[in-house]
């Protein structure tokens, strides 16, 4: 271990964006005044509005947490069936679309870009697919035209987990005017968030009852009957004044994150064996995550645990996959490209007010404690 490298303070791969105190209090203060806490309260339609207008979006409803959101949205496919989705991302996507009564089949990832393989999909579709239920992946965009394509051919809808995407843009276009439905968790981790809380955005205006009756145990507001099952999944007041506030800075925030971005790629141009994701042209990115790929499972299993004495702390996501969960039955070999890719993968630290000293030092670590590494197994060969 090299102690002159080592953190004061623990530096995390994700750090919650708070805005000033003095502006959330003043927020809140509204909630006091009317007495309104919860059940489609004035902030919440607020939020709402400018949710609306800041994702150029049509239709939006609002949710408690993304995951509830996700899962509100595929019950809307009705009944039994399969939907092809990637083992490449959070436990939320599968669970979701296993509470909702459907059946997730695995469709391999780009090597590139670690979004499910369109070239793939259809390979997987039977007579009981219902859908496709793609993920943007630490927000970079799958091939939506691709996917637009193949949806219509075989008439299927495409939910995407827009999860990690939120304010990102193809070809000038919101990543809303694709796929009918996606989906945006705004959990206190991720680029813009509201404490926690879900967006659906959808291009059917119909489905709008359907989601406030959905997330509040299946009341129609229209008349006294429940005509069908639902849940309580509503966003309240207080989550709504944190998402006003942040949603007023967002577009800095974003900025903060390219700077970063920018400031890490330097620094690994030159480094043999590290792997990061590269801007996409024709997209506007929200920099929610900078994950790497190292060379084997064994260094980045042998990082994720070194750097930790340097009061750093890696995260290795998605690892393990989805389709290696203990709690269900499937076949990670069948989808080798996400196999390898989970296996090698960390995320590096990313939040707004890192500094280039703090990245310098984070690269300086994984640097040295990768000859550590490669030393010791040439050791070994000998």
């Amino acid at each position: 271990m090299n102690n002159k490298l080592r953190f004061e303070k623990q530096v995390n791969v994700t750090k919650p964006k708070l805005p000033p105190f003095r502006s959330y209090v003043k927020k809140i203060g509204d909630i006091w005044d009317n007495n309104w806490l919860t059940n489609n309260g004035p902030l919440h339609e607020e939020f709402k509005r400018n949710l609306k207008y800041h994702l150029d979006s049509e239709n939006i409803e609002l949710f408690v947490n993304g995951h509830l959101a996700l899962e509100t949205a595929l019950k809307t496919l009705g009944g039994k069936g399969e939907v092809i989705t990637t083992p490449f991302t959070f436990a939320s996507t599968i669970h979701a679309i296993i509470n909702a009564g459907l059946k997730p089949v695995f469709c391999d990832i780009e090597q590139d870009n670690f979004n499910i393989d369109s070239s793939q999909i259809e390979q997987h579709i039977t007579g009981q697919t219902k859908a496709i239920v793609a993920v943007h992946v630490f927000g970079y965009p799958c091939d939506v035209y691709r996917v637009d394509e193949i949806s219509k051919k075989y008439n299927l809808k495409v939910i995407y987990d827009a999860a990690h995407a939120f304010g990102v843009t193809i070809n000038g276009r919101s990543i809303t005017d694709f796929g009918d439905i996606s989906m945006f968790s705004m959990h206190a981790t991720k680029v813009f968030h509201s404490i926690e809380g879900g967006i659906l955005s959808f291009k059917s205006a119909e489905l709008a009852e359907t989601f406030k009756a959905m997330k509040n145990f299946g009341i129609n507001s229209h008349n006294d009957n429940i005509e069908m099952i639902g849940t309580n999944a509503k966003m309240n007041e207080f989550q709504a004044a944190m998402g006003l506030i942040n949603l007023e800075s967002i577009n800095e925030e974003i900025l903060k994150r390219k700077s970063i971005y920018s400031i890490y790629t330097s620094y690994l141009e030159n480094i043999k064996g590290i792997i990061h994701l590269k801007e996409i042209g024709n997209v506007s990115h929200n920099y929610s995550y900078f994950p790497i790929l190292v060379e084997s499972k064994k260094l980045r299993d042998f990082l994720f645990e070194e750097v930790k004495k340097y009061n750093l702390n890696l995260r290795k996501y998605f690892y393990p996959l989805c389709n290696d969960f203990s709690c269900y039955n499937f076949d990670s070999n069948l989808t080798p490209v996400a196999k390898d890719i989970s296996d090698r993968i960390l995320a590096l630290p990313m939040y707004s007010d890192l500094n280039e000293e703090t990245i310098r030092k984070i690269i300086k670590i994984i640097e040295y404690e990768t000859n550590i590494f490669n030393e010791s197994m040439l050791s070994v060969q000998h």
